[in-house]
């Protein structure tokens, strides 16, 4: 990683940082706001709701300005909705914080990934995007386990101002080592909007919800299958959720990698049916505790691999909406967050194990890769 993508990563660990954060620290919070768990358990909501309206909003609003300014504006806009949480005096105002916090999420990222394109030397433009998102994989591996260590033992508020340190972090380091690039906009809104007209950005919206949400029907229901289908203590589950997320470091690094020798069609295809392999033989095999943690550490690394070569074949679909399209991108990833913990949850409701949930994940990773199938034998002209 160079020290001009270093800021982006970094945004990239504060971002991830405040998205996982609240899930471990819910019944903290629920205790101290006095509310019940499944109440405290809108503030996740709020939060991908921020995201999915603010990731194409900030950017539309923002676009004709220079990329450098435009990443420091949202990086202090979500720095003081973090430090709102650390004072928010009830839950309705933690609510709101949390909301206005997921607001910058989607936008940085979709100007991140263009800036990290145009940074990148020819033929690493994966790469450079998967090291952005390389800081979202060491969240989940290191930060976020630690942030909810000290918010559980210190305060959950703690955690809230740890965050909004790293965000003070990636703004000086944004000012300091990223380059000043011209604005990234080169046609109107409404020229933009054109792309977003067509069957084809569509397509790869679908293929993001409803494939990329057969990870979160698994991950979502991560804890209890490991607890009562693999026979875990519960107190190791911190342990293996570090499995999983050392998976998604190595992911990453490979989806870029991947994306970078194949054409991103190819290697989302190829990725998204090995996903649905391994999401067959954690429903078969999970009850061997060694299997179990192998295939979550698998599991992680192929839904983590799946990011960026998805994000490089809607960059190189919408011409001239490269950063409205990357935006939308990840309000689409936060679709599939939704989308897969709700279908994922259908089978418990049933009365079904904890296993269920990886065979629905497999079901939505397996459609998406026959719409990317779909999408490739379209369009492969493009690529």
């Amino acid at each position: 990683m160079t020290k001009q993508l270093f800021p982006l990563a970094l945004g990239g660990l504060a971002i991830g940082t405040t998205e996982f954060i609240i899930m471990g620290l819910l019944p903290d919070v629920a205790s101290s706001i006095d509310v019940s768990i499944p109440v405290a358990g809108h503030l996740i909501s709020a939060y991908a709701f921020g995201v999915v309206i603010g990731a194409p909003t900030l950017v539309a609003l923002s676009a004709k300005f220079p990329p450098k300014s435009i990443l420091i504006v949202l990086m202090i806009l979500f720095t003081i909705f973090n430090a709102f949480s650390i004072i928010a005096p009830d839950y309705n105002t933690l609510l709101m914080s949390r909301f206005f916090a997921g607001l910058p999420h989607g936008a940085f990222f979709g100007v991140g990934t263009v800036v990290a394109t145009k940074l990148a030397q020819k033929g690493k433009e994966a790469q450079a995007i998967s090291s952005m998102f390389t800081g979202l994989t060491v969240a989940i591996l290191l930060m976020v386990p630690f942030v909810t260590f000290i918010g559980h033992n210190l305060h959950w508020r703690y955690a809230f101002g740890i965050v909004s340190l790293l965000g003070l972090l990636t703004i000086l380091s944004l000012y300091l080592w990223l380059p000043k690039l011209k604005p990234l906009k080169t046609v109107t809104f409404k020229e933009e909007l054109e792309f977003f007209k067509t069957i084809k950005a569509w397509h790869i919206l679908t293929i993001v919800a409803i494939g990329f949400g057969g990870l979160f029907a698994w991950f979502s229901y991560i804890a209890p299958l490991l607890i009562h289908v693999s026979q875990f203590d519960a107190s190791q589950v911190s342990y293996l959720m570090i499995v999983a997320g050392a998976g998604m470091v190595v992911g990453n690094i490979m989806g870029g990698y991947l994306a970078d020798k194949k054409d991103p069609a190819t290697a989302t295809i190829m990725l998204l049916s090995f996903m649905v392999i391994s999401l067959i033989l954690v429903f078969f095999l999970s009850e061997n505790k060694i299997i179990s943690i192998l295939l979550t550490f698998i599991c992680g690394a192929l839904a983590m691999s799946i990011g960026t070569p998805i994000n490089m074949v809607m960059l190189k679909s919408a011409k001239h909406s490269e950063m409205l399209a990357a935006a939308f991108m990840q309000a689409a990833f936060n679709v599939a967050n939704s989308l897969g913990a709700f279908f994922g949850g259908i089978p418990l409701f049933f009365g079904l194990s904890f296993s269920y949930p990886s065979l629905v994940g497999a079901f939505m990773a397996g459609t998406g890769a026959l719409l990317c199938i779909i999408f490739y034998k379209k369009y492969q002209q493009s690529f």
